[in-house]
Parts: structure tokens; sequence; C-alpha cells
């Protein structure tokens, strides 16, 4: 009977119903003592809850951990060390992410550890395959819904965006992509998983013009995570060129400033 009452109070005062339990479960010396442990659990079971619903709600077609990644398989940037990645500094810093290798190298599996770590940190995350976002996009543009995907979109302060270029995009969303990307540059950080150079990335965008000025904006502050392929083809790869020319430019910066 008591225990149905605490249930009740609970619901009232929306709180967990797992309270009533761990009421039952909870030690104090004193009345004091014993609320603030109760109270405790309650805060405690609300954050586990609040992770939980984070996770789920991102978009993750599986759950990644940082466990069974090998990152003497990549190739990091000299100024992201293994630590600093895990710190989720470039979240704090809105830093984009360009994680660039051929299919099958680990970019999903790091994207989604990446992602999950955030979520345990109380971060919204949204994880789209590119494709499935575009069509998205194009098809809340023909029904009127537009307005509301982008207001689902703006509750994340990451957006994970896998398989960009895979296959070809409906031209109506890829213009509404570059328009929701080029609108939160420097507002919150973007991590893409690609298997195309720069150069090839017209094929996505469609328009010369777009594709350079989204590039320009995606590595204007970027770390570039390399997966290299067989036979070293990322050292010679036209996209680490344009990544060593960012990064002497950042030097130059520093140094006048």
């Amino acid at each position: 009977m008591l225990e149905a009452k605490i249930i009740d109070c609970c619901r009232r005062l929306k709180l967990s119903r797992n309270l009533a339990e761990m009421a039952q479960n909870t030690d104090g010396e004193t009345h004091q003592e014993y609320l603030c442990k109760l109270l405790e659990a309650e805060l405690k079971n609300r954050e586990v809850g609040r992770m939980a619903k984070l996770v789920k709600g991102a978009g993750f077609y599986s759950i990644k951990t940082f466990d069974a990644f090998r990152f003497d398989e990549v190739s990091l940037p000299d100024d992201l060390s293994v630590e600093r990645l895990k710190s989720l500094d470039f979240i704090k810093e809105k830093k984009n992410i360009i994680m660039y290798g051929r299919t099958g190298t680990g970019k999903t599996m790091l994207s989604i550890a990446l992602g999950v770590l955030a979520c345990q940190a109380g971060i919204p995350v949204r994880f789209y395959r590119t494709a499935a976002l575009v069509n998205q996009l194009s098809e809340a543009h023909k029904t009127g819904a537009l307005g509301a995907l982008l207001k689902k979109l703006d509750k994340a302060s990451v957006i994970i965006l896998d398989e960009w270029g895979y296959v070809p995009y409906d031209r109506t969303g890829a213009q509404l992509l570059f328009d929701y990307l080029s609108e939160i540059h420097e507002q919150k950080p973007v991590i893409l998983n690609t298997n195309l150079e720069f150069s090839r990335w017209v094929n996505v965008l469609y328009d010369e013009q777009m594709t350079a000025a989204l590039v320009g904006r995606l590595t204007h502050h970027c770390y570039l995570i390399l997966f290299p392929g067989e036979n070293n083809r990322l050292r010679e790869s036209s996209i680490n060129g344009v990544y060593g020319s960012i990064a002497a430019r950042r030097g130059n910066e520093r140094q006048y400033a």
C-alpha cells in the first residue's frame, strides 16, 4: 500500500517510478542522509535515461565503441591526438571532421563511436546516410514539411553524414543539403565520411561553384582523418594535397597573428 502511494507521488511529481524501488534499497543514518541519497539516485537514473534517449534518437543503425577500433590504421593530422579526439574538443571548437578512405576502412565505425561518446556526454547527435537525408530534404520540400525537418536537425549539436557521394543524389535535395550545411557553417560541427576526393564532389552537388563553396566552408575549420587504402593511394591523393595547403595556410595565419 505504501509503495503504491510512493509510485503515485512519483507520477504526480514527475519522478521516476524506480524511485519507489530505490526507496526500499537506500539506507541513511539520518532522514536527511536518506533523502540526499535517494535524490542523488534519482538524478543518476535520469542521467542514464537521458543518455539512452540521446543514443536512440541519434539514428545510429548500429552501436559502435572505440574498443575494437585500431587507431594505428588511420592517419590523424598533427594537431589531433587520439586523446584530443576522444575529449570531443572539436565539438566545443565547432571544427568539422572529414574522414576519407575507401569503403570498409572504418570511417563509419569511428564516426558512430564519436557520436555515441557525445550522446553519453549529453550532446545531441543526428546520424544520417547522406543519400537518406538528401531524399528526406527533397520529400519535405515537396510536401511543405521542410521547416519541420530543419527544426528537427537544429536540435542536434553534431551532424554525422555517412557515405557521402556513394550514390547519385536528387538534385533538389542536394541543393537543399548545400543550403543547410552552409547555414550551420561555424555553428555546429559536421562529421563527414567519404571515399571521394574533393575534386569529385561536383558529382554529388552537380555544380562546380557550389562544390567549391562547400569544400571551402567544410575545410575552413576542419580535421582530416585519412584511412589509408591499398598501395598507399591516399599518400598521393589530391585531397591530401589540399589538406596540406590548408595546414600551411593555418600555420602562416598563426605566425602573423
